[in-house]
C-alpha cells in the first residue's frame, strides 16, 4: 500500500499512529505529496479531485480517502480496537471523532486565512470565527475525562493531533494554560512511541 502524505499534515498523521499502533506501518509505502491552496497539482488531481492528504493507494490501485476512512480500513486489515465495532460507544467515538476532524478543519483554514490568503485579503472575523471553532472545541474535550482517560481510540488519536498541530502552527496560543487536563493527556500521549514519532518537523 502508499499513502501520501506530509510530516506537517495533523490528518496524515493520525494515519500514521494508527498504523504504528496496528502493526501495519511495514506494510505501507509513505510517498510525500505537496498541496496548497491556488496551487495546481494536476498529477495528485488524477489521484483524488479533493486534491487532499493523505490518500491510501491499495496494490490493486483502488483509492481510500479521507483520513478516517483509512483508519477505518486499517483497523479492519489489523483487527485492531481503535474504533468500537458496536454499540453506543462506537456511536459515541464517531460523533467525537467527527468534532475533532472539524476542529482541524477549522485550524487548517485559518492557517491557510494567515499565511496563504493575499495582504488585503484576509477576512479577519471569518479566520477569528474558525479559530474559536477549535477553542471551544478543546474546551469541551477539557471536561471530557471519559474521553481523555478511555480506551486508546481514533478520537484520543484524533485529539492529540489537534494539539500537536496547535504546538506546531500555533505556539503561543496558550492551550496548555487554558487547557491543564489536556496538557496532561498531551503528555502521557507523548508516551506511546507512535505518537512521539510522529511529532511534527519544528516549523
Amino acid at each position: 500500500m502508499k499513502l501520501t502524505f506530509s510530516p506537517a499534515s495533523p490528518f496524515a498523521r493520525k494515519v500514521r499512529i494508527a498504523a504504528i499502533e496496528l502493526g501495519l506501518i511495514d506494510k505501507i509505502e509513505f510517498v510525500p505529496a505537496t498541496v496548497a491552496p491556488g496551487q495546481a497539482n494536476d498529477e495528485y488531481s488524477r489521484i483524488t479531485p479533493l486534491k487532499k492528504l493523505p490518500v491510501l493507494i491499495l496494490d490493486h490501485g483502488d483509492v481510500i480517502l479521507d483520513s478516517y476512512v483509512i483508519v477505518e480500513y486499517l483497523n479492519e486489515l489489523g483487527g485492531g480496537r481503535l474504533i468500537p465495532g458496536y454499540g453506543p460507544r462506537r456511536w459515541q467515538v464517531k460523533t467525537d471523532h467527527s468534532l475533532i476532524n472539524g476542529m482541524l478543519d477549522s485550524m487548517l483554514l485559518c492557517r491557510y486565512e494567515k499565511m496563504v490568503r493575499p495582504q488585503g485579503s484576509q477576512w479577519q472575523a471569518w479566520q477569528d470565527d474558525h479559530w474559536n471553532r477549535a477553542w471551544t472545541g478543546m474546551a469541551r474535550f477539557e471536561n471530557r475525562p471519559e474521553v481523555l482517560n478511555g480506551p486508546f481510540d481514533i478520537a484520543q488519536i484524533g485529539l492529540v493531533c489537534v494539539l500537536g498541530y496547535a504546538d506546531f502552527r500555533f505556539s503561543d496560543c496558550g492551550w496548555r494554560k487554558a487547557y491543564p487536563k489536556l496538557d496532561a493527556f498531551h503528555q502521557k500521549m507523548l508516551e506511546r512511541p507512535s505518537v512521539k514519532v510522529s511529532v511534527p518537523p519544528a516549523a
